[in-house]
């Protein structure tokens, strides 16, 4: 009696697991949808392992990312200091997405060739510096200096990213180990130069650029309010539709996903594999030049020296959660920004440590970096339930 009773136990389990899989093949099994299904699933299941653990050293999860999202401004908080309310608080996050968003761009478009561009943070503070020297001290309108800051951003990033695909292409340096160097050489270097000829004595940053050059405007009075408008980011937004259209109805972006597919296919299909890794990395370079000004003469008005900005490395987990999809490249952008903006208020008043946004912001690269092994496991599974079919028939 005891054997029929754990024989129908262990039949009844093996029932359970077969239908949990079956929805969660159902869920995540559509291949239309998986770019989607899989990231809102790695979301699902990073939060999920930070709930356990804020619960390990005694906090309460609800309670922490409820005060996360007030401190995105996604809602409301009990009070707040004089001209703020939810509205700067959301303004404030879209003027911190901005340059993560340009970087993850330039990160993704990497990707599709076949590189992993680490070195988004030097071509950002070369682009920076580059624009703060030449039009952040000048005395030009900002009707000249905002779009001439964007321009030099733009071929400064684009003249390091294109030094890289250069060194890849000539030499066959693997790009990882190129943009680390030229991290440090960027950093220290122009350290350098603002600690001998830019530097501010109060603050130990480079002096402040005029306002007529920053790409956000600050404190603007409306409504009884005071608020942070980005010029940056409806560009960034529209950039990123443009990259799409690029990588998806182009010949230039057709070939740089080829060449990143299979260099040898691409040789034989008599696609000049050098030029789009050259062309892949100046465009990877130029989007990072665009997240370097939106950052140093936008979000900031300084450099401080010594410093490379960890936007460029976050910008590695907005990608890979993206699919270096640029339409999930903005969705992932701001989720990754509600995290980190909104880590400060929840620090204070739910007293989770501030650290423990950068735990979700690792789960999160960690799970996503398991899509890949999800669509095998999903797509091995289908198959031997197919084989099970024709078995049965």
């Amino acid at each position: 009696m005891s054997k029929n009773s754990n024989s129908k136990k262990e039949i009844n389990k093996k029932n359970f697991f077969y239908q949990v899989k079956k929805i969660f093949i159902a869920g995540l099994g559509n291949e239309k949808w998986q770019s989607v299904s899989i990231p809102l699933f790695s979301i699902l299941l990073s939060l999920i392992a930070a709930s356990i653990v804020i619960i390990i050293i005694g906090k309460n999860p609800i309670s922490a990312f409820h005060n996360l999202l007030q401190g995105a401004g996604l809602m409301p908080k009990p009070s707040y200091a004089g001209y703020k309310s939810i509205v700067t608080d959301f303004l404030t996050l879209l003027n911190a997405m901005t340059p993560l968003l340009f970087a993850s761009l330039a990160v993704a478009v990497a990707f599709k060739a076949g590189l992993f561009n680490i070195g988004v943070s030097g071509q950002m503070l070369v682009a920076g510096y580059t624009a703060t020297v030449l039009i952040g001290y000048s005395d030009l309108n900002g009707v000249l200096a905002k779009p001439l800051v964007l321009l030099i951003g733009m071929i400064a990033g684009a003249c390091m990213g294109g030094i890289v695909g250069w060194l890849k292409y000539k030499f066959n340096i693997n790009e990882v180990v190129s943009t680390i160097m030229l991290n440090y050489i960027a950093q220290y270097v122009l350290s350098f130069f603002i600690n001998t000829y830019y530097i501010d004595p109060v603050s130990r940053q480079s002096k402040y650029i005029l306002n007529s050059a920053r790409l956000t405007f600050v404190n603007v009075e409306f409504a009884g309010l005071k608020m942070d408008l980005s010029l940056g980011i409806i560009l960034a937004i529209i950039i990123a539709f443009i990259v799409k259209v690029l990588m998806d109805k182009t010949v230039i972006g057709h070939e740089i996903k080829i060449v990143g597919l299979s260099k040898n296919a691409a040789n034989y299909a008599g696609i000049h594999v050098g030029k789009n890794i050259v062309l892949a990395m100046v465009i990877s370079g130029a989007l990072a030049g665009l997240a370097g000004v939106t950052y140093y003469l936008g979000y900031y008005s300084s450099i401080q020296p010594k410093v490379l900005s960890s936007v460029g490395y976050d910008a590695i987990a907005v990608s890979l959660l993206g699919n270096s999809n640029p339409i999930g490249i903005i969705f992932s952008s701001f989720l990754i920004s509600i995290i980190d903006k909104g880590s400060t208020y929840m620090s204070s008043n739910a007293g989770v440590r501030q650290e423990i946004a950068s735990v979700i912001t690792g789960l999160i690269l960690l799970f996503s970096a398991c899509g890949e092994y999800i669509k095998f496991k999903i797509r091995t599974s289908k198959e031997k339930d197919a084989h099970r079919k024709e078995i049965a028939e």
